[in-house]
């Protein structure tokens, strides 16, 4: 039985997904760089698969990836998450973007949250990065952050956003406890990325810090 990448993220186990990702990403890679894009000619594999080679121009092609921020925001007691309408039914990540050309990362989080909800960043803490295969090859930077809690009025843009709510520490335990485990089943009205994904970290690590702060 084959299935969708992203829906096998549910299924593979811990270690074999990041394999996984690695494979597509450089698959697709491969099928869409074919030519070299100075002189048109076939472009060549080599035996490892990691470049390609124009022997008409010279030029060797390596695999890139698009630096990608992703930052789920807190008002100290809740997150902020938000979903496009390409998620599947009921999923809920962390907001994210791709970094334009001479920005930060600081810089484009804050802008990706200003222009995706409306919200202003007063501090940030780095979390992690990971290779991502979607929606071509994503270098995923993951950052949390905090607004002020008595300016969380969210102002969603609709050509980016399909919706975006603020959850509390019960909502997130609990989608987080009933994650999906078979991606052809009905999933739950509310759930979070698969454990692979790092805004799962993200929202686990939000998870995690609450519960502390409540004893």
């Amino acid at each position: 039985m084959f299935v969708d990448l992203r829906k096998a993220f549910f299924m593979i186990p811990g270690p074999e997904s990041p394999l996984a990702a690695k494979g597509q990403a450089l698959l697709r890679w491969h099928q869409t760089n074919s030519f070299c894009s100075a002189t048109g000619q076939p472009t060549v594999r080599n035996q490892s698969g990691s470049y390609r080679v124009c022997h008409s121009s010279g030029i060797t092609y390596y695999p890139k990836m698009a630096p990608v921020v992703i930052v789920l925001v807190s008002d100290g007691s809740r997150c902020l998450l938000a979903r496009q309408a390409m998620f599947p039914k009921g999923m809920y990540s962390a907001l994210s973007g791709f970094c334009d050309m001479g920005e930060s990362v600081e810089e484009a989080l804050l802008r990706e949250v200003a222009e995706e909800v409306g919200l202003e960043v007063e501090d940030l803490q780095y979390s992690g990065s990971q290779h991502w295969p979607f929606p071509q090859s994503s270098f995923m930077l993951a950052c949390h952050a905090t607004v002020n809690p008595d300016k969380t009025q969210v102002n969603i843009d609709k050509a980016e956003l399909e919706d975006a709510r603020w959850f509390t520490y019960e909502e997130i335990t609990e989608a987080l406890q009933n994650m999906p485990r078979d991606p052809r089943r009905e999933p739950p009205v509310f759930w979070v990325p698969p454990s692979y994904a790092i805004a799962n970290q993200l929202i686990q690590e939000w998870a995690n810090h609450q519960q502390l702060s409540r004893k």
